[in-house]
């Protein structure tokens, strides 16, 4: 009897079994998020290694949102056609191959089309882990369900920043890389384990498939009003400012304040690792982390105070507001990186907060999947773009300020946009105000 109550608190309509899948469908994606960094997180172990400069890191990132763009226009159509099961192991295999390619890499050729690789399954598996909390907590928890995956994501960024320098200290640039691919790699056996828990549900939960959910209809494309371009817009900015940065500031951070790579600590690996953390921000990967370490504790708050309130345009323009001095400080004077990178990760928390969950609410919902794909997709030409740039103007200007006056410049441009939806007419307005 006590086995069969077990047997039963476990079953597929219960609680424990959905929470199971929630931690085993974001596991799957935590590899890609360590590996996303790794490249920015070692990148001054990778110059010195490969003889390459700022902009070859820039471009690393630039391909990978290549791929992502190549694979995002049928990651929804795809995973309607065979499911969530076979669409994940398919995307998960992919960016797998892709860690491999870059950690095997000879040379830089080589290593560029490894993260392109990456990103086109990347990308594509994100979206698929979205269709799978669409399928297991429609209806239930599905912000928590989102919100408690971020945070993972997050922890993934965070230790691959932390972490990384002390693999490559400890192995090489190129151990560090296949410690990331390794990430991949258990991850994609993860990924395994939902196959299993979600073919033995399906059945008895009659679950539904929900490839809508990234999935692109051209023909809704010119029906969009005028508020929904407006934050498209506001995203592009926002996020071409923020992830470039981030991907190559850990050798601003050692170059202009000499910050070390890691910190000092006598001992073990782990008797290190531990030190990086307790001395983040003293370091120059850990002084990066701030930004994602304050979305990671404080993403889900910052999303429960906007469903309490509203005013999500408001939110919106003062985290754009927020990140604007935060580049000038950074680029033009000589303060301690510390304060400004710790309001660029309050920035960080309130636009994202309120910019996601303002779609649904000024999209209608036949047009949802649309609306979420184009945005993702416009996202990843940001960050196709501004990456390489960034690193093109460090190595033409021999300094950092005037890649910090482009990213406050997008700063500006996302307040407009922010602005334009805080001070518009018409029921969007209203809308986005509102509790």
């Amino acid at each position: 009897m006590p086995v069969y109550r077990e047997l039963a608190l476990f079953h597929p309509s219960r609680r424990p079994y959905r929470f199971t899948v929630l931690l085993v469908a974001t596991f799957m994606v935590f590899g890609s998020y360590f590996a996303y960094d790794s490249v920015g997180a070692i990148e001054d172990y990778l110059m010195e290694s490969m003889g390459i400069g700022q902009s070859e890191i820039g471009l690393m990132y630039s391909l990978y949102s290549w791929g992502a763009i190549f694979t995002l226009l049928a990651a929804g159509w795809l995973i309607d056609r065979v499911g969530t099961r076979k669409s994940s192991i398919l995307f998960s295999g992919v960016l797998t191959l892709g860690a491999i390619v870059v950690a095997a890499a000879p040379g830089t050729r080589t290593m560029l089309a490894g993260r392109f690789i990456f990103g086109a399954g990347s990308e594509a598996l994100i979206v698929t882990q979205a269709a799978i909390l669409a399928r297991w907590f429609r209806g239930k928890e599905l912000a928590f369900a989102f919100g408690a995956s971020l945070m993972i994501f997050r922890l993934g960024t965070l230790f691959s920043f932390n972490t990384e320098t002390l693999i490559a200290e400890a192995l090489g640039p190129v151990g560090a890389l296949w410690v990331a691919a390794g990430f991949c790699g258990v991850s994609a056996l993860v990924n395994l384990v939902y196959i299993l828990m979600d073919r033995y549900a399906e059945p008895v939960l009659r679950l539904r498939e929900e490839g809508e959910a990234g999935r692109i209809k051209w023909g809704q494309v010119f029906r969009f009003k005028i508020s929904y371009w407006h934050l498209t817009l506001l995203c592009l900015c926002f996020y071409s400012a923020i992830f470039p940065f981030t991907a190559l500031s850990t050798n601003f951070f050692h170059e202009k304040w000499g910050l070390p790579l890691a910190a000092a600590a006598e001992g073990g690996f782990l008797t290190s690792v531990f030190a990086n953390f307790r001395h983040m921000f003293s370091t120059a990967p850990g002084t990066t982390s701030i930004v994602v370490f304050a979305s990671m504790i404080f993403a889900p708050l910052a999303g429960a105070l906007v469903d309490r309130i509203g005013k999500r345009a408001t939110i919106m323009v003062l985290g754009c507001l927020l990140m604007i001095p935060c580049f000038l400080a950074l680029g033009l004077s000589d303060m301690a990186p510390v304060g400004p990178m710790t309001l660029l990760g309050a920035a960080f928390v309130l636009v994202p907060a309120a910019l996601w969950p303002a779609v649904p609410l000024i999209v209608e919902r036949g047009r949802m999947g649309t609306a979420f794909g184009l945005m993702t997709l416009v996202q990843n030409i940001g960050l196709m773009s501004f990456p390489y740039l960034n690193g093109w103007l460090r190595e033409a200007t021999g300094e950092y300020s005037y890649s910090m006056l482009m990213f406050a410049g997008l700063g500006v441009v996302a307040l407009v946009f922010a602005l334009l939806l805080r001070l518009g007419r018409g029921p969007g307005r209203g809308v986005l105000e509102a509790p």
